[in-house]
């Protein structure tokens, strides 16, 4: 389905992330997190309206503790946006969907 936000798992993630011809937006997030609830909505309304231009993925941090090791994650909700699969930009904390459709411009 396009638009659809993706979840990715330690298993799944380097396949979707890196064969992806679009850029990757990954939210870093936990079901704890009030921030990263804030943001999820506004996250689907962008996968939804710029559906093959990028593609919205999600990482749970406690199911999947070494992915957030790996790309330095300590606070939540990180985004972080891989082109070609490499991390381009990184955005902490919730933002607004204006704030974020500014920050991912350069790549929609």
């Amino acid at each position: 389905m396009a638009g659809a936000i993706v979840n990715l798992s330690e298993a799944t993630f380097d396949e979707e992330v890196g064969a992806s011809s679009e850029p990757v937006l990954v939210d870093f997030w936990a079901e704890w997190c009030g921030p990263c609830k804030m943001i999820a909505p506004i996250l689907e309304e962008i996968a939804a309206e710029q559906a093959g231009s990028i593609r919205i993925a999600k990482v749970n941090v406690d199911e999947a503790p070494d992915l957030a090791r790996r790309f330095e994650v300590m606070s939540i909700p990180t985004l972080i946006l891989f082109d070609n699969g490499v991390p381009a930009k990184r955005m902490v904390g919730a933002k607004g969907k204006p704030q974020l459709l500014e920050e991912l411009a350069e790549y929609l």
